[in-house]
């Protein structure tokens, strides 16, 4: 006989005969999601800078424009997910669509023609940058709104969530860790981008294959779609007027910024600061997510033991100190240990952090009676996307400090350039992230409560 508050078996439906979905079967997603636009964001700036010439200063104007582009389409985008209503589902059908297009782009963001250049090529990188992030933001809003709405019960979607995030974890194993390895040493070599290209035609078609695979599997809950159809300025008004959105928000973006920070300059952290080869940073990247993937365990029985909102704290704590490390280093050996404390950290905002953003959720549907997830989570990607401006902004700002602009051009403290850019920004938007989380009050599961912990029928 079941508990209420155990995981319910593949044979189960809920109340109102809904049929359960397998927690794994929704967490794989995860791994399709994650691949694209890991590949995009560990290795565009390596991509268009440092082999294609692009300034630097360039490349961050591109990335701020478009945080203020993400505002718009980002809300509009969730609004039209909360009200489609078919036979298929509200999300699915989003899923279904945003899958192959995420493909077509991650791969023309990596097959740029050799005749480009200047303008030409600035032009490349604007348009799929901007149809990769859109289509990612797109499916993201869907596919993180289903985790509230298939697994309500708080034990049971840390379950879901520790599991999806295994998947994420592995998704980084694949594109981060063994990209370098792949683009320098298997497909190509050091200076040339033909590596990058085979790379990511794989990686795309991977990434689509499993993002259907698991949106034709889960089981959306129909009472959410006979909801009424919620209206957007109203929906935008409660958003904007909501202090937990802008408060567990801006936790979020330092967060995402401070780990999209890590991401998109560890490869010329090695190069750089380390005097090593790209390809080594394959080590360390493995290194932070093995690390990640050994403790998201231990982040997991925590939140069961001490709840969503202690574990977050925490996590914020050890993920700042986590960077003190990072920027002593002086050899692989040094880094790579240091990578093990920066995994312990992630791995704690990984069990935690959409499980706080998705009681936001929770408090909003039982209060205003509509069930707005999509445009939510589309609003808190704004903050996620927030992070694009902040790696603008200080990519642009190594050019000015340190005489760092691309790699034609990287000056002559191009070592401290990505020292500072992977290690102290981090730090301080790490440290910022833990102020605000210890100051705020977080909500408590409220779709749990209107559930009311109801057994599972087999």
């Amino acid at each position: 006989m079941n508990r209420p508050d155990s995981a319910p078996p593949p044979a189960a439906t809920r109340a109102g005969g809904q049929p359960v979905t397998r927690p794994a079967r929704y967490a794989v997603g995860m791994f399709g999601t994650s691949i694209p636009i890991n590949l995009i964001k560990g290795s565009m700036v390596l991509f268009y800078v440092d082999l294609l010439g692009l300034d630097v200063r360039l490349y961050g104007v591109v990335m701020i424009a478009y945080a203020v582009i993400d505002a718009v389409d980002n809300p509009v985008l969730g609004y039209l997910s909360d009200r489609t209503r078919t036979r298929w589902g509200r999300r699915r059908p989003w899923l279904l669509v945003g899958a192959p297009v995420l493909a077509v782009g991650t791969i023309a963001m990596f097959a740029v023609p050799e005749s480009l250049d200047g303008a030409g090529l600035v032009l490349w990188f604007v348009t799929f940058a901007i149809l990769c992030e859109a289509t990612d933001s797109m499916i993201n809003a869907n596919y993180g709104a289903l985790l509230p709405e298939l697994f309500p019960r708080e034990r049971e979607r840390a379950v879901a969530n520790a599991l999806r995030q295994g998947f994420q974890l592995l998704a980084l194993v694949v594109s981060l860790a063994l990209t370098p390895w792949l683009t320098t040493s298997l497909f190509g070599t050091e200076e040339t981008t033909r590596g990058f290209t085979i790379t990511a035609v794989i990686y795309a078609v991977l990434a689509c294959v499993v993002i259907v695979y698991m949106a034709l599997g889960v089981h959306e809950d129909p009472r959410a779609a006979q909801a009424r159809n919620p209206r957007f300025l109203r929906t935008v008004r409660d958003i904007l007027t909501n202090r937990r959105f802008w408060q567990i928000g801006a936790a979020s973006a330092c967060y995402l910024s401070a780990m999209g920070l890590v991401l998109t300059g560890v490869q010329l952290y090695v190069r750089y600061s380390l005097g090593l080869p790209v390809a080594y940073a394959t080590y360390l990247q493995g290194v932070v997510i093995l690390a990640t993937v050994g403790f998201l365990a231990v982040w997991t029985r925590v939140v069961r033991a001490k709840g969503a909102p202690f574990t977050w704290r925490l996590a914020f704590v050890v993920l700042a100190l986590s960077f003190v490390p990072l920027f002593l280093a002086d050899s692989l050996l040094t880094a790579v240990l240091a990578g093990l404390f920066l995994g312990v950290g992630y791995g704690g905002l990984l069990a935690s952090n959409d499980l706080i953003v998705a009681r936001v959720l929770d408090e909003d549907a039982a209060v205003h009676g509509a069930h707005r997830e999509g445009i939510f989570l589309a609003a808190f990607g704004f903050f996620g996307r927030l992070g694009g401006a902040v790696v603008g902004i200080a990519l642009s700002s190594l050019g000015y400090l340190f005489g760092y602009h691309s790699g034609d051009d990287p000056g002559t403290q191009a070592d401290l350039a990505w020292r500072v850019y992977v290690c102290v920004y981090p730090l301080g938007l790490a440290a910022l992230g833990a102020v605000i989380a210890s100051l705020i009050d977080v909500p408590d599961n409220r779709r749990q409560v209107v559930e009311g912990e109801a057994a599972t029928t087999p």
